[in-house]
């Protein structure tokens, strides 16, 4: 039986697809391309509205592989609990760290050197002089260092900083120097000037950025989230921020999309995007040859790329 392949990417706009399989488009419309009982291999549309992209896994009765183009598989995981047993879920490690990397950064010296304050005062016709912090000679924690921390590290290297300590799940050794198991966050917080979040949301990170942690922060420092909004809380944060003691950059919010009205809106001290970490001109060139190359090993039954987990496992 001929093998489909449900991708969110019109197949002849990707080169190097393996020939072989049938190729259907689905991008999350209300109809489905095909009997999703057939899909043998799903790439999870991008960027959808939640639940988009879990609709069509309890139907998916002969599926083997779902692919995400999201770093984070958080997603789509709840739907896992339909499938049967041995599906590998794979995410877009190598698509989105370059992007995220650079909007991290961005975030960072944004908030440190005030350019929101001068986008207003510019709009005001205002000339906003003053001192303010530069990023050169402060300590900086990264908490999540996968692939996407390390890419945050890797241009965090020419600011001149005084320090940078790692944070992972697990304690290990890079090239870079040791990353710290998250039960050490405690005593790393309150050295931090800036603290960057990029952890995967999974049970053990959500909420990890609560009231006490945020408590720890050292006064005046800044807080970036470019993981997963559920990863802080939200009521903790507005509290700290409020006060004026520390100040937060956020490319995820929770919830999200943040609604009109709501007082993160207009809290002290905040600069907010609108979850733009990968979503770039980067992602498509990326996105398609990871596509091509996942599939040409399905094809060939090697080994795919990127495997999260197996479900049953």
């Amino acid at each position: 039986m001929t093998a489909e392949v449900w991708l969110p990417i019109a197949p002849e706009e990707i080169e190097g697809l393996p020939e072989g399989p049938r190729y259907l488009f689905w991008d999350g419309a209300e109809e489905f391309p095909a009997d999703p009982a057939d899909c043998s291999f799903y790439v999870v549309p991008y960027m959808k509205p939640a639940g988009i992209g879990v609709r069509p896994l309890p139907e998916m009765t002969s599926v083997e592989v779902v692919q995400t183009l999201s770093a984070g598989t958080d997603h789509v995981q709840p739907g896992l609990r339909h499938l049967r047993p041995g599906v590998r879920l794979c995410n877009a490690r190598g698509v989105h760290e370059a992007s995220t990397a650079e909007l991290t950064l961005t975030l960072v010296l944004a908030s440190l050197r005030g350019i929101p304050d001068f986008v207003r005062a510019q709009d005001r016709g205002q000339w906003l002089g003053g001192f303010r912090p530069a990023l050169a000679d402060k300590s900086v924690l990264i908490v999540g260092y996968g692939s996407i921390g390390a890419a945050i590290e890797d241009r965090l290297a020419p600011f001149e900083l005084a320090r940078v300590a790692r944070v992972a799940r697990s304690e290990r050794t890079t090239a870079r120097g040791p990353v710290h198991p998250l039960t050490e966050l405690p005593s790393l917080l309150p050295h931090a000037d800036v603290v960057i979040l990029s952890t995967p949301l999974t049970q053990e990170t959500r909420g990890l950025a609560d009231a006490e942690f945020l408590a720890r922060m050292k006064d005046g420092a800044l807080l970036v989230n470019v993981a997963r909004g559920p990863v802080v809380d939200t009521k903790a944060l507005l509290a700290e921020l409020e006060s004026g003691r520390i100040t937060a950059a956020l490319d995820v919010t929770d919830p999200e999309p943040l609604p009109p009205g709501h007082p993160l809106w207009q809290a002290p001290g905040v600069l907010i995007s609108p979850h733009v970490g990968g979503p770039t001109s980067a992602f498509l060139p990326r996105a398609k040859s990871l596509l091509a190359d996942q599939l040409t090993r399905f094809v060939n039954h090697e080994p795919l790329r990127n495997v999260v987990l197996t479900t049953g496992a």
